[in-house]
């Protein structure tokens, strides 16, 4: 059986698949599919004619895919920037182009595993990215641009879920926290707002508060600042959209920060949203552990991150009723970052 690849590009209104056998003959028709027909997506790739299923080829700027991919079972690649054409200013190099990278260069894409997540092979660029930035984001989180945490002595914590709206997990969170009288922070990708708007408006329903994720979750030192920019401006006016309100808060994709991205950033209307606890819990290390992480590392004023969106996230909402109670029976009230950030000073991130 002939090696095939699947190309999965981006676009405004979902994704672009093409899948190439080893010889560049397309195995089926392209497709293209809506950001919340991830699950058909999969299950399609897998029932592909007879064989194995063929392996995916994304570039550096998708990084909702990765996450249910690995954990469906299947061979995921990353092609980054340096061996791929320029790409459009809004969408990924074209799943053509994908596929037929993987295919003529089978050993430059980096396979990514679920050990790893998305930036598999480039943990190195990336924490000397962040630590390069560290002058900056002080300098930023004095003036009040950027939020870690709030004060110490407020005995309030603020539970943040990342890269949804999801068609099967956001729900789940949300009936959870509506049994403790808890409020969170979702930080949404703008792909998964336009595909699942009525999850959306869910969330704010029930009193949660909405904030800006980037529309396809990019590892974001490889845009241009357009790029970037394009990115939160699409999001934050699809939210506005589906909702009537312009999210103030920004969270980074993986929280990097480099001196670049936060001169990209520059000027925007925005506040980032960091933390200072954070559960793991894309790895699935098991729901034990990941109640056990976010129990042994939040305090007063600790806002957390987990996840809601892009992979299975069963193992978080297993862990979810334990990681509340547990601070619930401490004292400490559930509430969004933007009501932990109004009680703490200037300087509460620091």
């Amino acid at each position: 059986m002939s090696k095939r690849y699947a190309g999965i590009a981006w676009t405004e209104t979902g994704y672009r698949v093409e899948v190439l056998d080893d010889t560049g003959r397309h195995v089926a028709e392209p497709s293209s599919w809506s950001g919340g027909q991830v699950g058909e997506l999969i299950a399609w790739l897998g029932g592909l004619g007879d064989g194995p299923a063929p392996a995916v080829v994304l570039d550096s700027t998708n990084g909702l895919l990765d996450g249910p991919m690995t954990a469906a079972g299947l061979e995921v690649y990353r092609a980054d920037p340096w061996l791929l054409p320029p790409r459009p200013r809004f969408g990924s190099v074209p799943a053509g182009q994908l596929a037929e990278q993987a295919r003529t260069a089978p050993g430059a894409p980096a396979r990514v595993t679920a050990e790893g997540g998305t930036l598999t092979g480039r943990a190195e660029e990336y924490f000397d990215g962040v630590r390069r930035g560290e002058p900056a984001r002080a300098a930023l989180t004095e003036a009040g641009g950027c939020f870690d945490h709030g004060r110490r002595d407020d005995r309030r914590v603020a539970l943040t879920f990342d890269d949804g709206p999801d068609p099967v997990y956001t729900r789940q969170v949300v009936e959870i926290l509506e049994r403790y009288g808890a409020r969170a922070t979702f930080f949404c990708v703008g792909h998964h707002v336009a595909a699942l708007p009525d999850e959306v408006r869910r969330i704010a329903s029930y009193g949660h508060e909405l904030g800006n994720h980037s529309w396809s979750h990019p590892f974001l030192p490889d845009l241009t600042p357009a790029e970037l920019r394009e990115q939160l401006d699409r999001t934050a006016e699809e939210l506005d959209r589906v909702t009537g309100a312009v999210p103030t808060w920004f969270r980074p994709p993986y929280g990097a920060l480099t001196p670049e991205v936060l001169a990209a950033l520059e000027g925007h209307p925005t506040t980032l949203a960091m933390w200072d606890v954070d559960a793991r819990d894309w790895s699935r290390p098991g729901p034990e552990q990941i109640a056990a992480t976010v129990l042994e590392g939040a305090g007063p004023g600790s806002v957390v991150l987990m996840h809601e969106g892009a992979g299975d996230r069963a193992q978080t909402v297993q862990a979810l009723p334990s990681i509340i109670e547990g601070l619930l029976e401490r004292g400490l009230e559930l509430v969004t970052v933007g009501e932990l950030a109004a009680m703490a000073g200037p300087t509460a991130g620091a």
